[in-house]
């Protein structure tokens, strides 16, 4: 579960992960991606959330949030992660067998601009670098699907202009010095220009200012 909220959230744009525990597969066949679908789905009308991006792989997802209020990141992702935890094991008929995720999510806040489009594009993009698509809309489970699927939730307007050939920027690989900074970020440091990273965290509140006390995102064959 999430820690106890901290002051500023509101108005920070968030890129917001968990997986399973012990590497287990959260989603194995197309009932278990609508469940969290739904979930995410049923969370936006429970808690006034902007969701910008997401995807929905075999063991672990990304979200990419801008929430309103600051404390509205914490009870969106507390509804959301206990909701889909429930629902999961009754569909499989395993209430009170343990943990269903890794930990509490990671949040890592982003900077409203090309830092932005950096980390939708490496979101959207997790099924190409996973191997089990060729191009990024060719995956249902995600923001950037062609093939939305009925119960998965509404995409809000981003922060800042999309650019007119995303869709090419898509399905461009990512260079690795963008990569390697993205999975810095996710080991607990603001994603942006050095200057807004160290004035974000001290606005969160976390330690030193450099990042946020916890266990980084392990790379598990996708990101």
């Amino acid at each position: 579960m999430p820690r106890r909220p901290r002051a500023g959230c509101g108005g920070i744009v968030f890129h917001v992960i968990n997986r399973g525990a012990r590497r287990m597969r959260l989603f194995d066949d197309a009932a278990d991606y609508r469940c969290f679908m739904g979930v995410l789905a049923d969370a936006v009308d429970r808690v006034p959330m902007r969701l910008l991006s997401y995807v929905v792989m075999p063991n672990h997802w990304h979200l990419v949030l801008w929430p309103i209020a600051d404390r509205d990141l914490s009870r969106f992702m507390a509804w959301a992660t206990a909701t889909h935890v429930h629902r999961w094991h009754l569909a499989h008929n395993s209430v009170g067998t343990g943990t269903l995720y890794q930990g509490r999510f990671k949040a890592i806040p982003v900077k409203d601009d090309e830092h932005f489009l950096t980390v939708c594009r490496y979101v959207e993009r997790n099924p190409v670098r996973a191997g089990l698509v060729a191009r990024a809309q060719e995956w249902p489970w995600s923001s950037a699907s062609l093939r939305r699927q009925p119960a998965g939730p509404p995409v809000d307007a981003w922060p800042v202009a999309r650019p007119p050939n995303w869709s090419q920027h898509l399905n461009t690989p990512e260079r690795s010095a963008d990569l390697e900074r993205l999975r810095q970020a996710e080991a607990g440091k603001p994603f942006g220009p050095a200057e807004w990273s160290l004035a974000t965290a001290t606005q969160l509140g976390w330690r030193s200012g450099l990042g946020r006390p916890g266990r980084p995102v392990r790379s598990e064959g996708s990101e």
